[in-house]
């Protein structure tokens, strides 16, 4: 059996989600702060009539603020928002580049690094080993229901 996921860059750390969450990859999009959110919550957008927040999922695996996040105007704005849903909700994953979709065999599939500690262990599926090194899948679940 194999697994298809959608990868994407944090902080020059290589990660994947299971393409079956993913809606769709876009553009930074106008962004409605929300006065007294979490951290993580960079505000929402309008797509196509459906209003969704936005997560800073750099913060939200406790790597720090995303450089990406400045108010920067939007025409010069970075970085890639991919849409995600569950059962239950859809939201945005603020990233800063995303790669290709990846198919990889199960049966290579190892559980989270030991070194890795704190909230972006707790949010790792797993990961895949690559050629270029090592891959980290992460939980939708668990990245949307964190607060």
């Amino acid at each position: 059996m194999t697994e298809q996921l959608c990868t994407f860059f944090l902080n020059g750390i290589f990660f994947g989600i299971d393409v079956q969450h993913v809606q769709e990859v876009i553009r930074p999009q106008v962004m409605t702060p929300v006065p007294l959110a979490p951290p993580d919550i960079c505000g929402l957008i309008n797509l196509r009539g459906q209003i969704l927040t936005v997560i800073d999922l750099q913060q939200r695996l406790e790597m720090g603020k995303s450089a990406i996040r400045t108010t920067t105007p939007l025409d010069e704005a970075q970085g890639f928002n991919i849409v995600v849903s569950t059962h239950d909700e859809v939201v945005s994953l603020l990233v800063d580049d995303v790669g290709d979709v990846l198919e990889f065999t199960q049966n290579t599939f190892q559980p989270p690094p030991a070194t890795l500690k704190g909230r972006m262990h707790q949010m790792l599926a797993g990961a895949y080993p690559y050629a270029g090194g090592l891959l980290l899948v992460l939980d939708t679940k668990k990245i949307l229901a964190a607060n």
